[in-house]
């Protein structure tokens, strides 16, 4: 739900906001290398899933900082109190459908949610839109690809400030568990160190 109305001709990112949100592009993103060991290495030894414990722990990392928050709806800035998931689920057939998983602090209530919300993809067909609300996050996996970079489709004609993160292909570096993680954000609501925020939050939830 819409926490606050921001007024923002009393905003401290006043300026940002009628200098970015006035490009045609105004999304930038930033690619980095996350260090899952710890978080891989439980899901394999506890029998969880893996895919849904990185998602909770961006989620998390996600509804712990504002900026990652806002949204804009008709030239209004709206911070709100949660920010779910609507990540692309994988199908056997080799097509894919947007999801939408409710986020929850607790990983076990997150997880039996989403588990329900994976299955129901699984069995249905076309691309099933995810649920209403900008307060999501748009989330996808390409466990196939160690990128370095990644770009994403865009309708210039559609106003969306919602952020895209995207997770790729594992891979092993020093005895390590690596796996590189994109995220792409509205540079009128976000800046580099926001980001910076979310990187290191989610690096520290893998960690636990």
């Amino acid at each position: 739900m819409k926490k606050e109305l921001l007024d923002i001709n009393t905003w401290a990112r006043k300026d940002h906001y009628h200098f970015f949100s006035q490009f045609d592009e105004p999304f930038f993103g930033i690619t980095v290398d996350a260090d899952c060991t710890k978080a891989y290495n439980d899901s394999k030894s506890q029998n969880f899933s893996f895919f849904l414990k990185y998602l909770h722990c961006s989620l998390v990392a996600i509804n712990s900082i504002d900026a990652l928050k806002l949204r804009i709806e008709n030239d209004q800035v709206w911070l709100y109190d949660q920010i779910n998931a609507s990540p692309t689920i994988n199908r056997p057939d080799g097509t894919f459908g947007f999801a939408y998983i409710d986020f929850y602090k607790n990983f076990d209530d997150f997880s039996s949610v989403a588990k329900k919300e994976i299955e129901r993809i699984h069995t249905s067909v076309g691309l099933d839109p995810a649920g209403p609300g900008q307060n999501v996050i748009h989330y996808s996996s390409l466990p196939w690809i160690k990128f370095t970079s990644i770009s994403h489709a865009r309708s210039f004609k559609f106003k969306d400030s919602c952020p895209k993160i995207s997770f790729g292909k594992i891979f092993d570096q020093n005895e390590r568990k690596m796996m590189p993680i994109s995220i792409h954000v509205h540079h009128a609501l976000v800046d580099g160190f926001h980001i910076g925020l979310f990187i290191e939050k989610f690096q520290k939830l893998l960690n636990l």
